[in-house]
């Protein structure tokens, strides 16, 4: 990589589609559009709702929420958003995307729950979601237009990449944000978001007194405030608290990180599981998923332990926690799929 000049490996790292994922990456002077991929601002927002457990059961959630796979209509969406902001607006897509309910397991600083108004009653809304088709109508014009050999930061081709990469940074967001209400909404419920965090980014940045870019593909920021950290669809995940740093490219893993590829997951785990006993976990949790290849896919065997990986990250100081959440409804698609 021309200009680069750090590059760090977290402990979720996997393979990816041509460049690894839960990595970050510092150059100088020159950036690289094809390390962010085609999802740029895929990340995580977490909210805060008023549903609890002991008033709504998992079957009433579940039926309320009904399918949330076809795109918000024109009508049910605000009228000024801009154009690019139409990419299949409050919809999830595939891949390791979902919304989840989760409920505290474990508190470990209870005063910035206080701080947030939580208690353990509460269910939280994850939503995981990127900027559905436009990250990818951007990365495929760069690619035909310049390949992968990245752009120099001062050209006018670099400035108009940072422009799109801008503009498909604030649609994953309002996307997320549309996605959180739409389920809330079905739930006759309130709610508001807490944080969120992107985790596929391009961010001028400095470090070691030298100003360049830093490339985060899967990889949480770790000087943006608390963040949370996903484990599979049938393991915990961890609100933490960042201690930033620059030997990690002040990033953090943004989940656990796959074990097997895709493509061999269902033959890995037919004759272990049917469609119907994935779509339970081992907490009582339900995973919505009608796509009987994603659900395989998607297998909490098919991913590391977070346990794993949150050790090595408290065992290298880059975060403190403070909460473990568990999963109650995941919503990934009511596509069947066979």
């Amino acid at each position: 990589m021309k200009n680069g000049r750090i590059t760090v490996g977290l402990p979720d790292l996997h393979p990816g589609r041509g460049y690894p994922v839960g990595a970050a990456f510092f150059s100088h002077s020159r950036f690289y559009p094809a390390l962010i991929g085609n999802d740029i601002g895929c990340g995580m927002a977490l909210w805060r709702t008023d549903l609890t457990l002991n008033k709504w059961s998992l079957d009433k959630l579940e039926k309320r929420l009904g399918s949330i796979d076809n795109p918000l209509q024109a009508e049910e969406l605000p009228d000024d958003i801009p154009e690019h902001f139409c990419y299949s607006p409050g919809t999830i897509g595939g891949g390791n995307h979902f919304a989840e309910l989760q409920q505290l397991d474990e508190i470990y600083q209870p005063e910035m729950l206080e701080t947030w108004q939580l208690n353990k009653q509460q269910l939280l809304l994850l939503v995981h979601s990127g900027s559905r088709g436009l990250g990818q109508v951007i990365l495929e014009q760069h690619v035909r237009e310049h390949g992968h050999n990245g752009l120099i930061a001062s050209s006018p081709e670099a400035q108009s990449y940072l422009q799109q990469h801008q503009q498909a940074l604030d649609y994953a967001c309002f996307n997320r944000q549309l996605i959180a209400e739409r389920m809330l909404k079905r739930w006759r419920a309130h709610g508001s978001c807490l944080f969120d965090v992107s985790h596929n980014l391009l961010t001028s940045y400095t470090i070691g007194n030298v100003d360049g870019w830093l490339h985060r593909k899967g990889a949480t920021p770790s000087d943006q405030g608390a963040v949370i950290i996903p484990g599979s669809r049938g393991d915990y995940s961890y609100l933490v608290q960042p201690l930033a740093s620059d030997r990690s490219l002040f990033s953090l893993a943004h989940g656990a990180g796959r074990k097997w590829m895709r493509g061999e997951c269902k033959a890995r785990l037919t004759g272990r599981y049917n469609a119907e006993q994935l779509s339970r976990t081992a907490f009582g949790s339900r995973v919505i998923c009608l796509d009987k290849q994603l659900i395989f896919q998607e297998a909490p065997e098919a991913y590391k332990p977070i346990g794993g990986v949150m050790d090595a990250m408290l065992q290298a100081g880059l975060v403190k926690l403070i909460a473990r959440l568990k999963p109650v409804l995941t919503y990934k698609t009511r596509g069947n799929k066979e």
